[in-house]
């Protein structure tokens, strides 16, 4: 069995830090034969050798995956020629490494870059193999967020890519059944082929806490009321809006919005908050996986959001550990988003419109002043985060692939 995706072990990024997970977890408990064709990481805990453009492609061994990694450049995703640096220097090492796989029986092709799922198409077609699309986000919609993808050629290549993918497609993997709904309008994908499988937290590494934990002390945030901000600070969600959201509660004296992660929104929130003097406004860098559960135990409440028009096109990864850690959450993000059912059908968090300054800060003010809600939010959230525990999900690709084959 063969993944493509530039993101795996030890990127950080979390569809890599998931992908890792699955494909582990497929050898550790069900002695599956996997290959993952991985890139270089753009952000990690620990550095790798780099791979030389001479020598594109390097054979690894992790915890029983063979990880062939193609050469690819390592730039800073915030720009246009940045990004397609990294995505065209992967995908020309990939197309190599194609070349030494065997005949594997399936492959699976993610969406890091987009375009990696012509040479996993093609590969399947040489060697006879099943081809499964795991549909990570949705292209281009997605897309038209970053700088200099606004593009009309663009825009209709990624198209015409998505369109194939799900057209040569034996199965479609969707994270919820909105972005189900979208590959059925958008893409034209057979409903038929398509499988829902929501993305996962480890319940049992991710566990509610005690809010009095080394991290929260290290941070001097025991005292206080945490409205957390977690994972990537990038241009899908509304982090924008967290800094008016702080200004609105200033009347909360022990109240602060706490940003932990990395992306390309993060150095500008740091100058403009420091601009307004928004002294409830604090900065936290990436939270390796070892610290994860304290990071969550820390917070009294997380903002979960995206810009408007993005539903069903993302699914919000970091929910899934929000729940595991037994936390309400704000969803800032339209109705039919994964993360409003969610909180809707278990009655786990509050729902407000996205981009709505002043909802966020009156649900956070709500959450703020209710401890008897915010105990039963919790509690609903950690018996959801059950449903969407690691190995429940890592069963339910099992499933998927080996139906595939028949």
């Amino acid at each position: 069995m063969v993944f493509f995706n530039r993101s795996y072990y030890p990127d950080f990024g979390a569809t890599g830090q998931l992908l890792t997970e699955l494909c582990e977890d497929l050898v550790a408990r069900f002695n599956y034969d996997v290959t993952v064709v991985a890139g270089m990481p753009l952000s990690a805990e620990h550095r790798i050798a780099p791979v030389p453009w001479y020598a594109p492609v390097r054979r690894e061994d992790r915890n029983g995956v063979r990880i062939l990694r193609a050469w690819s450049t390592a730039l800073p995703n915030r720009s246009f020629r940045g990004r397609m640096s990294n995505y065209l220097s992967y995908f020309s090492s990939a197309s190599l490494a194609a070349f030494r796989l065997g005949r594997p029986d399936v492959i699976v092709a993610l969406t890091d870059p987009p375009i990696v799922a012509l040479p996993a198409i093609a590969t399947a077609r040489a060697t006879g193999a099943k081809f499964v699309f795991l549909c990570q986000d949705v292209f281009p919609e997605v897309a038209r967020l970053l700088d200099g993808f606004q593009n009309r050629r663009v825009e209709a290549m990624l198209t015409r890519i998505g369109k194939y993918t799900v057209r040569r497609a034996d199965r479609i993997i969707a994270l919820g059944d909105t972005m189900k709904r979208r590959l059925i309008e958008t893409k034209g994908a057979d409903p038929a082929k398509i499988r829902v499988i929501h993305n996962w937290a480890d319940t049992q590494a991710v566990q509610p806490g005690s809010k009095d934990n080394p991290y929260a002390r290290e941070h001097g945030l025991v005292d206080k009321f945490v409205v957390m901000h977690s994972g990537n600070v990038g241009m899908s969600q509304d982090v924008d809006g967290l800094l008016d959201v702080a200004e609105r509660l200033r009347n909360l004296p022990d109240a602060v919005v706490a940003i932990v992660g990395e992306g390309s929104r993060k150095p500008f929130l740091q100058e403009e908050a420091v601009r307004r003097g928004l002294t409830n406004v604090r900065f936290f860098p990436y939270t390796p996986k070892a610290r994860l559960a304290e990071s969550f135990a820390t917070a009294d409440v997380f903002i979960v959001s995206l810009k408007r028009g993005l539903a069903g096109y993302i699914v919000p990864s970091k929910l899934y550990g929000i729940l595991a850690a037994g936390r309400p959450f704000i969803a800032a993000v339209e109705s039919d988003c994964e993360a409003a059912q969610i909180a809707r059908e278990h009655d786990c968090g509050l729902v407000v419109e996205p981009g709505d300054r002043n909802q966020m800060a009156d649900a956070i003010s709500r959450l703020y002043h209710d401890g008897v809600g915010r105990e039963r939010l919790a509690r609903n959230a950690r018996a959801a985060g059950l449903l969407y525990d690691r190995a429940r999900a890592v069963e339910a690709y099992r499933i998927v692939l080996e139906e595939a084959l028949t």
